[in-house]
Parts: structure tokens; C-alpha cells; sequence
């Protein structure tokens, strides 16, 4: 049977190696429940690889807290909040240097990708979660793929269908900062969304249908909805779905409690990744697309 791939791209602030491991989690308990009697091991069918890419910046973040950051200025938390968060974006940008940040954390997703298709197989439909910055990254890279791949510098590898992002199917993004990404162009020159499902995915499965899902929260700061962008979001984006995210409100009640003041507050942005509705709409996607690709 044909696996089901999919990559978790987290977003602004520094995350550890576990920062995926309750998503990964719901996600896998979601798509084993919908899949139950139809297969002996669902949860063979369905490979998740998360990337972590802060871990490139961490450390110049840090050299930046310790050595310009002097104990007589206020607000010290509040710097290192600025720093490890607008710090990513900024350190994100293109720059005329030998090696750029942009190339190091693509290269993040190319490593990821190779994974996929050595564990789900080169030929697996392909399924993108990006929260935040990482819908920025994720949208970058396959943009590069799809329609600037003789001019990528990163030391990418791209030998499979999948690494080459020619089966990727769905994409969800959650609390996503494109819109003031766009910022940075003029209109016309962020008219050109990526192609959701890729244009190459008949060649593998026919009548495949993909999806573009943009999540956002209304309290939201730094998340928005994608297709006010341009009139190439507007045709690209498949829906702009608002939701009111919570987190996991399966902890204990100081865990439920905290969830619900961030769910009514900025902090809400941190929440994509673990709340029940946001997964649930990602895995009908999987399903969808597992049961299509093995015709079940």
C-alpha cells in the first residue's frame, strides 16, 4: 500500500526537537481512529517528519543576548522575547553572502524530504504543516522547486518525485505570516502563488485532488488570512478558514485553563499545532488523500 507523507514546519522562537511531538501525536491518534477496520496497522501508512531549522539561528541569537544586551537596559525578558522571535525573520532574509541562513534552513527541508521518501517511499503524496514563520519557508522552497529549480544555490538534494516536491498534494498552513512577507514586494511581484496540488501530481496519481487550508485566529497578531494578497493567493488558496484555537484541552486543569486565556489573547499563535480542530480538518485531508491513492 502507498504511504501517506507529511512534514511539520514550526515557526518564529526557538524550538527543541521534541516541539512537534503532541502534534504528531493527535495526528496519528486522529488518522488511526478514521482508518479503524479498514487495515490492520494504519498508523503504518501515515510518516511524519518534523524540522526543526531555529537551531541555526539559536546560538547567534544568543551571542546578541549576551553581549549586547546590558543588565542597565529595561525590559530584559521582552528583549530576548524580540530577539529569539523577530530575530528568526530577520536572520531568515536573503543577504549577499557565500552562505546564506535562507540556503541552511532549506537545506533543513531538503534533508527532511530525502527522509520521507526513503520511509514512505519516492513516489508518496506529500503533505506540508507550516505554522507561522515556517508557512514563509515551506512556501519559499517549493516556490524555488516549481519554478526557479536552476537557480537554487542551497546544496539540495532532489533525486525522487517527492524531494523534488512534484507530489505534493496538500498544504496546510496555520497562523501564517505570509501576508507581511509580501511586504518586501510589490504587488506584482507576489502575485505567483505555489501550485497546490503540484502540476506534476497526475503523473502519478490521476484525479487526485489537493488542498490549500490557511488556518488563522481572529486574536491572532502575527497570523492572517492569505488571500487578500494578491489575486494569484486568491485563486491559489483553497479557503481561508478562521478558527478559535485552544491548544490541547486534553491536560490537567492549570494546562485547560492557560489554554483558554491564550485562546482569548495574542498568545493564541502559539496554539495551531495542538488544537483539536485545526488537526482534525488536516487529517480528513490524509485520509482523503491515503484512500484515494490506494483506491479504497
Amino acid at each position: 500500500m502507498q504511504k501517506v507523507a507529511t512534514v511539520i514546519i514550526h515557526g518564529l522562537g526557538e524550538q527543541d526537537g521534541n516541539y512537534a511531538s503532541e502534534t504528531c501525536k493527535l495526528i496519528n491518534q486522529k488518522f488511526e481512529e478514521k482508518l479503524y477496520g479498514l487495515i490492520d496497522d494504519p498508523l503504518s501508512q501515515l510518516i511524519i517528519e518534523p524540522i526543526c531549522w531555529s537551531k541555526i539561528f539559536s546560538c547567534k541569537e544568543q551571542f546578541l543576548y549576551d553581549n549586547v544586551l546590558d543588565n542597565h537596559l529595561n525590559y530584559l525578558k521582552l528583549r530576548q522575547f524580540v530577539i529569539k522571535y523577530l530575530g528568526d525573520a530577520i536572520a531568515y532574509q536573503r543577504v549577499e553572502s557565500a552562505q546564506q541562513n535562507y540556503d541552511m534552513v532549506h537545506n533543513e527541508v531538503s534533508k527532511a524530504l530525502t527522509a520521507l521518501s526513503e520511509k514512505a517511499g519516492n513516489k508518496a503524496p506529500l503533505c506540508v504543516i507550516a505554522h507561522s514563520l515556517g508557512s514563509t519557508i515551506a512556501s519559499n522552497y517549493f516556490y524555488d522547486l516549481q519554478f526557479k529549480l536552476n537557480d537554487v544555490n542551497w546544496n539540495i538534494k532532489a533525486h525522487t518525485p517527492l524531494e523534488r516536491g512534484e507530489t505534493l498534494t496538500l498544504f496546510y498552513t496555520l497562523g501564517s505570516t505570509l501576508p507581511l512577507w509580501s511586504l518586501r514586494y510589490i504587488e506584482k511581484d507576489f502575485n505567483h502563488a505555489i501550485n497546490i496540488p503540484s502540476q506534476s501530481i497526475n503523473k502519478f496519481y490521476p484525479k487526485l485532488k489537493g488542498e490549500w487550508i490557511n488556518f488563522y485566529d481572529k486574536d491572532d497578531i502575527l497570523g492572517y488570512p492569505l488571500k487578500g494578497i494578491s489575486d494569484g493567493y486568491r485563486q491559489a488558496v483553497d479557503e481561508d478558514k478562521e478558527v478559535s484555537v485552544r491548544g490541547n484541552e486534553n491536560g490537567n486543569i492549570k494546562e485547560i485553563t492557560e489554554g483558554i486565556i491564550e485562546g482569548w489573547t495574542p498568545l493564541c499563535h502559539i496554539n495551531y499545532l495542538t488544537d483539536k480542530n485545526v488537526l482534525e480538518r488536516i487529517v480528513e485531508g490524509l485520509v482523503r488523500t491515503w484512500k484515494h491513492v490506494n483506491d479504497i
